[in-house]
């Protein structure tokens, strides 16, 4: 049974009241992904109580919900309706909500296939740092800004907005499904993987775990099948997909700080101490190690990536630090959505 409730107007009375007294605001929902980034100290803004699917038309392939519905409840209409989230969000927790989906922009294990959440976000209502409570782009508010606000919410956790509504792009489950592991390296893997990305093999997820390569097939019968013939290996129970975006898999079970390294991807192995676990198909590789964070970053640097701590605690700087001009951009945008600096101040950068 669904829930809906509209407390817009509450929401929008406790950023007014915090403007006045000029109190930050730590927005959240069920606060699953608090582990990643900075803390936020501050009045506790909850986007639980709004909530419910506004619209929804499966012939349109759009669907508009409420930033406080939990995720599993907006999966499930749209699992009755055989149509899925293409960017396949982690919820990292049983009460992650869809607000926390987008200020987190986190993908799961199909996104080099299908895109990010930033891509699938088609607009937004926003309450600003203004005390006004706009929809994007109904109002031309990004004409100030100069950017489109509605995708740079995700992945911006809360720090731009609180977000209320969010319009999202959705797309037809897959006919067929079906998961190979392989036996192979990891340099063999990535080769093999180069070549099958420049030919008509329905991959939708590749991982590799230091012994073999583990593949999703999704698409019509045939097509997957050919495909199944053609790599060969033993089949693979799809439930270790689930694993893998939660992070239930025995790999992150290891007590080392656990970090996520964006790399170009054909990258070879790094030479970092510790455990590596490799997905996009290479392009997103987690690093369980006790290696210093200036040295993960310089290496990483090298080969022009970026690292992101996704242990609370292991270094004071989380995210991958910005370069001058693309921290004044930051600064600037935070400026112009949040003039008090009243939302989740310091999160992502304490200049921020």
């Amino acid at each position: 049974m669904t829930v809906s409730f509209d407390a817009s107007e509450q929401l929008l009375d406790q950023v007014n009241q915090a403007l006045a007294a000029n109190t930050p605001l730590h927005i959240q929902g069920s606060d699953s992904k608090a582990f990643l980034g900075r803390t936020v100290e501050g009045q506790v803004l909850d986007t639980r109580a709004h909530r419910g699917i506004v619209s929804y038309d499966p012939t349109e392939l759009v669907v508009t919900v409420r930033a406080g519905t939990p995720l599993t409840e907006l999966e499930a209409a749209l699992d009755e309706a055989g149509q899925m989230l293409p960017c396949e969000p982690p919820h990292f927790g049983e009460g992650a909500t869809v607000g926390g989906m987008i200020a987190a922009g986190l993908s799961g294990p199909r996104r080099p296939w299908s895109g990010s959440v930033r891509d699938f976000v088609l607009g937004t209502r926003i309450i600003t740092g203004h005390g006004k409570h706009l929809r994007f782009g109904g109002e031309v508010m990004k004409n100030v800004a100069g950017y489109d606000l509605s995708r740079l919410m995700a992945g911006s956790f809360g720090c731009l907005g609180v977000l209320t509504e969010v319009s999202l792009k959705v797309l037809p489950k897959p006919r067929r499904c079906s998961g190979l592991r392989v036996e192979m390296t990891l340099d063999q893997a990535l080769l093999k993987l180069a070549e099958w990305g420049q030919q008509p093999i329905p991959i939708s997820a590749a991982c590799h775990d230091g012994q073999a390569l583990h593949l999703r097939l999704e698409g019509g019968e045939g097509s997957v099948n050919a495909a199944r013939e053609r790599i060969g290996g033993e089949d693979l129970d799809a439930a270790y997909w689930d694993a893998l975006r939660e992070q239930r898999l025995a790999f992150f079970e290891d007590p080392r700080p656990l970090w996520r390294l964006s790399l170009p991807i054909n990258t070879p192995a790094l030479a970092l101490e510790g455990e590596q676990l490799v997905d996009w198909a290479g392009a997103q590789r987690w690093l369980k190690s006790t290696e210093d964070a200036e040295r993960i970053r310089a290496i990483v640097g090298e080969v022009d990536g970026h690292a992101i701590c996704y242990s609370a605690g292991a270094t004071t700087s989380p995210f991958q630090p910005l370069g001058a001009p693309l921290l004044r951009y930051h600064q600037q945008l935070k400026a112009q959505l949040d003039p008090q600096g009243i939302f989740n101040p310091g999160r992502m950068y304490s200049e921020v």
